[in-house]
Order: structure tokens, then sequence, then C-alpha cells
């Protein structure tokens, strides 16, 4: 298994306070890094979001203007089309 993934479900797992006893040396160890701190902070926000209150009640017809908001977006990655320029306006080449 990826050991940053194996890392990263220590910390959860601590986290939640699911962590086998042998398995919190390793967490604690995991949160003397910078990433491991980062991932701590990270799955405690999404715990936070998850255990909060429901946010305002939104209109019905939200989601389908949210759609089509989204439908007019361009794709990322996606560069708008090539213009072609008229091989008379290139310029010639010298020999």
């Amino acid at each position: 298994m990826d050991t940053h993934k194996k890392i990263r479900e220590h910390i959860s797992a601590f986290a939640d306070g699911a962590s086998p006893v042998a398995d919190v040396e390793l967490a604690l160890a995991a949160l003397q890094s910078e990433d491991g701190r980062r991932t701590w902070a990270l799955y405690h926000t999404i715990g936070d979001v998850l255990r909060a209150d429901a946010g305002p009640a939104l209109s019905a017809d939200f989601s389908a203007r949210l759609a089509a908001r989204l439908a007019d977006e361009p794709l990322p990655g996606k560069r708008a089309a090539k213009v072609d320029v008229p091989a008379a306006s290139m310029p010639i080449e010298s020999a």
C-alpha cells in the first residue's frame, strides 16, 4: 500500500478516536511532519463541516440555474478555437 495513504489513514483514525492502541504511536509520529499537520487540520475542518447545521434553504430552481451557468462555462484546458490566417496575409520568407 502507498505509504502516504497509510499515514493519512492513521491520522484519520486517530482524529476519529478509532485508532488501535498499536497505531497511536504511528499517528503521533505522522503528525510531526508538515504534511501530517495539514492532514490533521483538513480532517478536522471536514468533520466541522459535516457536523455543522445546514445552511439557508435554497430556492426551488437553484440547481437548474446553477447547472445552466456551469454549462456556459468553458471547459478547463480548452482553448479558444485557433483563428486561421489567410495565406495572403502571411509574411513571405526570404531565401
